[in-house]
């Protein structure tokens, strides 16, 4: 198979990675900077007619206040997962997973920044989150934010790619043994040494 970078006509998605990455970190600080300065904490703003409430709470936890109490391993698990998407965009040539990347990493990041400068230190901060769905203070689902919502919808769209057989190079996956088997049939013994052992 000829690596990506041989096929002609073909341009890595780096950009378009990196692009949407920055564009939900954006997104994401920007809505944190404004919740912080015009709700106060525990507050519930009812919208939608009850379908969402705007509040403000501080999870030291995973997405979606999973796993509290776990903040500097987060911190440190995010920090990894940036830098791999970051070193694996320069063979990025498939548009979905540039696009499923590219939320990982600006949701990644958004969250990274809180834990690396809000109190109660450096690793450990508290993420904002401020998005209850359904009910408020988070009855019916976890409160979240925008960096929440990138990667979970990241890695929902990554689970579908590789159901698909997605190469990061844009081509599909042949399946393994089973589909070999199914294009080119049976091995004989000659190809399989000849030994006509089962």
């Amino acid at each position: 198979m000829d690596s990506p970078a041989a096929v002609p006509g073909r341009r890595p998605r780096t950009r378009l990675l990196l692009t949407l990455a920055a564009v939900i970190l954006l997104a994401d600080l920007v809505t944190k900077i404004i919740v912080v300065a015009t709700i106060e904490p525990g507050a519930d703003i009812r919208l939608l007619g009850g379908a969402l409430y705007l509040t403000q709470l501080r999870n030291m936890g995973a997405a979606f206040s999973f796993a509290e109490g776990a903040t500097v391993l987060f911190s440190l698990v995010a920090v990894v997962v940036a830098v791999v998407i970051v070193r694996t965009a320069r063979r990025m040539y498939s548009t979905g997973w540039a696009v499923t990347l590219g939320l990982v990493l600006g949701g990644a990041l958004g969250n990274l920044i809180d834990r690396i400068f809000r109190s109660p230190g450096f690793l450990r901060g508290g993420v904002v989150d401020f998005l209850s769905v359904f009910g408020p203070d988070g009855r019916v689902w976890p409160v979240f934010n925008v960096a929440d919502s990138a990667i979970v919808c990241g890695g929902l769209l990554g689970v579908l790619l590789a159901l698909r057989g997605i190469e990061f190079d844009g081509s599909r996956s042949g399946g393994g043994a089973a589909a070999t088997a199914a294009t080119t049939g049976p091995a004989t013994p000659a190809e399989d040494g000849g030994t006509g052992r089962g």
